[in-house]
Formats: structure tokens, sequence, C-alpha cells
């Protein structure tokens, strides 16, 4: 059955996909640093922040540099912008370096320097949304919460329901399919990322970073393979629903913008700005040169000085 409505007879199976993705999980997750009890609640919510749109392979080093220089809330809130933005390096989307440091503010002040242990608190910290709320709850607390991101949508899509995934946000048939297969936590007391649906959180997305990606997944060496409903009924449509579809680089705003905020992260020592006629060298259409430094001066992520040469702000 193929339809998405309901799939009773499949769902029934989520007990055995979980036992096959534990299994799986013990002995093949990837050892990252925020993993298996090492990390903060806080170290957790900023490996998650930082793991957005970006593989997790470019995160470890920023993210192991990152919490060495501010190791909580309170010293990233009263960390210099231009020194944030700069550790920030290559993970791209450098707006979310900020409202990190707006994140940290609130909860250095609010909260005692702890993440606050509930949902909806989690969800009103500034640049923090269902995922990451979720997220958080997850691994760095332990409790039973549905996590839903686009590796997990796309899994449990081909195991329960035989089907690709749709693009954009999260349906609401998505979010009760992750509700309904998510495991129960036994009474037994054990440690928080050993609890049944921690495991399953994680595992799942696990299995859609690297095995069941959108385009070539490799069924061949897939846990749950042997109960896939996708793989059962000969993998229709396989990538033609692309819940990310993939973004052009060459040549947008995006690389112009990085281009300039790498200009002002690579200045020589004792340098803090970059000057105009070296503004212009790096990108020869000026017109759209001029719209990405004024968009980067809107998003605070640079200040334009009087001579027009451009900082990071301090």
């Amino acid at each position: 059955m193929n339809d998405t409505n309901g799939n009773n007879a499949e769902i029934e199976n989520a007990e055995a996909v979980a036992v096959a993705l534990a299994e799986w999980w013990h002995a093949s997750a990837r050892d990252l640093p925020w993993r298996f009890g090492r990390a903060t609640p806080w170290g957790v919510l900023v490996s998650e922040v930082m793991s957005q749109q970006t593989q997790m392979s470019r995160v470890v080093p920023y993210w192991n540099d990152w919490m060495e220089r501010w190791p909580d809330a309170a010293a990233l809130a009263g960390a210099a912008k231009s020194d944030v933005i700069t550790a920030w390096g290559r993970l791209g989307y450098p707006r979310r370096a900020l409202r990190l440091q707006e994140c940290a503010r609130v909860v250095a002040s609010d909260y005692g320097n702890e993440l606050p242990r509930t949902y909806d608190k989690l969800l009103a910290l500034p640049g923090i949304g269902d995922y990451t709320a979720s997220a958080v709850m997850s691994f760095a607390f332990g409790e039973r919460i549905a996590v839903v991101d686009t590796n997990i949508r796309r899994v449990l899509s081909r195991v329960f329901l035989g089907v690709e995934s749709l693009g954009g946000a999260a349906s609401p048939a998505e979010r009760a399919l992750a509700r309904q297969v998510l495991p129960q936590d036994g009474v037994s007391k054990c440690r928080r990322f050993d609890r049944s649906s921690v495991v399953w959180n994680q595992s799942v997305m696990e299995l859609g970073a690297i095995v069941c990606a959108a385009k070539s997944p490799l069924c061949e060496v897939c846990p749950v393979s042997s109960l896939c409903v996708f793989l059962r009924d000969g993998r229709p449509g396989l990538g033609e629903r692309r819940t990310r579809p993939r973004q052009r680089f060459q040549g947008t705003d995006r690389q112009v913008r990085g281009l300039v905020l790498n200009a002002l992260r690579n200045l020589p020592e004792g340098e803090i700005a970059v000057d105009r006629k070296s503004l212009e060298r790096l990108w020869n259409d000026h017109i759209q040169l001029d719209r990405c430094i004024a968009s980067l001066d809107e998003d605070g992520l640079i200040e334009i000085l009087p001579n027009a040469a451009v900082r990071l702000p301090v």
C-alpha cells in the first residue's frame, strides 16, 4: 500500500524498525563530539545551530574551537561581534552566529546561564525554531519528543509509507507519523542518550544523512532494508521530490556576501577595515556588490564607514 492517509499494517513494523536501527546506531554512529553525553545542553544547542544546512564533517572543527573559546552562554554573550563573525568562518549563513549570540544573552541574563528545559521556553529563544527546540529536548535533556528534520521526514516516508517526502515545511501528516512511530521510553533508569526515543531520533536522522540519501540511497547496506516499503515497491519516484532543492551558488548574492566577509576575516593583523578599492576588486559587478554590502550592513554583519570602507562590527 502506498497511500499516505493511513498505512496501519506497515506502521505495525515500527517496533522492528526501532530495534534494527538501535543496533545499527550503537555499532555505526559517527563519533561526533557533542554526542553520547559529552557536551553540555548549551553545547548541543550550538551544534544544532551550526549544523543547519551545513554538513556535520564541516561543523566539527568549528564547534570544537567555538566551545573552547566560549564554553557557555555567558561567555558568548560577552564576546565582540567581530570575533563571533570571524569564528563562524565558512559555515555559511553567518546571521546564525549573531542570532546565536542573541540567544546566549537571553540564556545568560534570564535563565542563570542554563538552558531552559521546556519546549516552549526553548522555542521562545532568539533564533530557535521547532526543530532545534525539539532536538535539544531530545538530545540534551533526554525527553520523549518527535524530532522532525529533512532526513527524518525522508526516512519515515520511505520506510513506512513507500513514497518520497514532499519539499517545503513538514506537513501535519508527516508530524503525525513522526509522533506515531516514536518509541516509548522504558521505566528503567538509563543514561539520557540511551533512552529509546533519543536513540530513535538520532538513528533515523543518521540513517537519512549517510545511508538513505535523497538521490542515491545505499539500500544494500541499510539496516532496515528488509522492512522498507519504498524498497519493496521498487523505489517509486526516487529523487523526484527532493526535500531540499539544489541551490546554485556561483554568481549569487550569497557568494558575494561571503567574499566580503572572508576579506574582513583575513585582514592582516592590525588592520580593521577593507577599503573601497579593495572591495571593488572582489567582484566586477559593482551594483551587485553594493547591494550585498548594504544587506550585510542591514543584517548587522558589517559596518560601513564614512569613506565607504567596511569593517566587522565592534
